[in-house]
């Protein structure tokens, strides 16, 4: 077995969100504006378009993979006129040597492909649950991978959200939620976009306020399918932060009886203050730009080097370098709990290590002072790291939680 000193140590909103913001990569955000101020001072010539009446035209059926795909394109030629071509409108081209269309293509095979992944993970439950999975298109029109855990030897009493952090997926918390419903809770878990089986590129986060609108129409939807449950959300990290977001919505607040948050993404600091006003900058101009100093090792979320080799393995989990867009999402999403956290009204528990440095627990402990919530609790763990529900200890913290829900049903 290898030494827990010796894996990739990153996480759910994992340290490379602290890379990502480092005086290194401060360097190389230097010399990206030196390259952008380069471009719009020597401004340079593209070949010349062709134009039609009708214009550019192209047809993508979404999901549509492996299906054939065409792009009809105009072009007048005042040389040479080509009778047949303008009869039909246009010259009729390969989809495979449009270069958009390519990218297109091949991000949808990528999606498929994680999509089916995520699907040959959903086995048999065993003696205590039945799992399923389902597809759930959102009010954006973008299709999330969902899964549901219901109890088989008892009676469900109650319902349980969950929602997984950055860079993993719902299926990482299978073992949690079969232990919920022994309890009698059935369990609904969503992986948010561009995350699992979900559209997107993976690990991308455009908008995590979109990762909210799908929460909360998910929520929705958990609630119609079962009239008359409570509702609970559980969310780590990153997932905690967006379960945040969604419940301070007094549409969505009334709905749930409780909240639980493991690590949650309340508070995370960039090293330096300029990134505060880089990030926006960049995220605007690159979003999708990967820093390869964002890939060294980084903190440990774990002292079970087992479950650190479970995590890294699964090929759901991403491991790749963060992108600027998404780091920069963290940062205001943070931003936003910390100036809004006394609108907090509903029932919450939050646990977080002493020892995370990925999530800051001084700021769980802000948001357990801070909220108006009247029933509220919180377990500062001395010595614990990021990935809660992953630590030797997880078998104690998943049984507060379990116990913090019995009583609240």
């Amino acid at each position: 077995m290898a030494k827990a000193d010796s894996i990739m140590l990153t996480s759910g909103a994992s340290g490379r969100v602290t890379a990502l913001l480092s005086m290194q990569v401060l360097k190389s955000l230097l010399i990206l504006v030196n390259a952008f101020l380069l471009l719009l001072f020597f401004p340079f010539r593209g070949r010349k378009r062709c134009h039609s009446s009708s214009g550019p035209l192209a047809m993508v059926e979404k999901g549509g993979i492996g299906k054939e795909e065409k792009q009809e394109v105009g072009c007048s030629n005042n040389n040479n006129n080509n009778n047949s071509n303008n009869r039909k409108g246009g010259l009729r081209v390969p989809s495979s040597i449009v270069p958009w269309k390519s990218s297109i293509s091949a991000a949808a095979q990528e999606v498929a492909l994680r999509r089916a992944l995520a699907i040959r993970k959903v086995t048999d439950g065993g003696d205590v649950s039945r799992r399923d999975f389902s597809l759930f298109v959102t009010p954006r029109g973008e299709t999330m991978f969902t899964q549901s855990w219901t109890p088989i030897s008892v009676d469900t009493r109650a319902l349980v959200v969950l929602l997984h952090g950055l860079n993993e997926h719902s299926g990482r918390y299978d073992e949690f939620a079969k232990q919920l419903n022994a309890q009698g809770y059935k369990v609904y878990g969503m992986d948010w976009v561009g995350h699992g089986g979900s559209d997107g590129l993976h690990a991308y986060v455009h908008s995590l306020d979109d990762a909210v609108t799908d929460v909360k129409a998910f929520i929705r939807h958990v609630m119609a399918e079962n009239t008359g449950l409570q509702c609970f959300c559980f969310g780590h990290s990153t997932g905690g932060a967006i379960i945040l977001k969604a419940v301070l919505d007094p549409k969505i607040e009334k709905l749930i009886s409780g909240v639980v948050l493991t690590s949650p993404a309340v508070g995370v600091q960039p090293s330096h203050p300029i990134f505060l006003i880089l990030a926006p900058v960049f995220s605007f101009l690159l979003p999708k730009f990967q820093f390869s100093a964002a890939n060294k090792k980084g903190t440990a979320v774990s002292r079970d080097p087992a479950a650190l080799v479970a995590k890294y393995s699964d090929p759901l989990v991403y491991t790749g370098s963060i992108r600027v867009r998404t780091g920069h999402e963290i940062l205001r999403i943070t931003s936003y709990l910390q100036r809004n956290m006394q609108k907090l009204k509903v029932p919450f528990l939050v646990l977080h290590g002493t020892a995370d440095t990925v999530t800051d627990p001084d700021a769980s402990l802000k948001l357990y002072k801070e909220a108006s919530s009247e029933d509220k609790s919180i377990k500062l763990l001395p010595g614990y790291l990021h990935d809660l529900l992953f630590e030797p200890e997880r078998e104690d913290i998943k049984r507060d939680i379990i116990q913090w829900l019995n009583s609240r049903v």
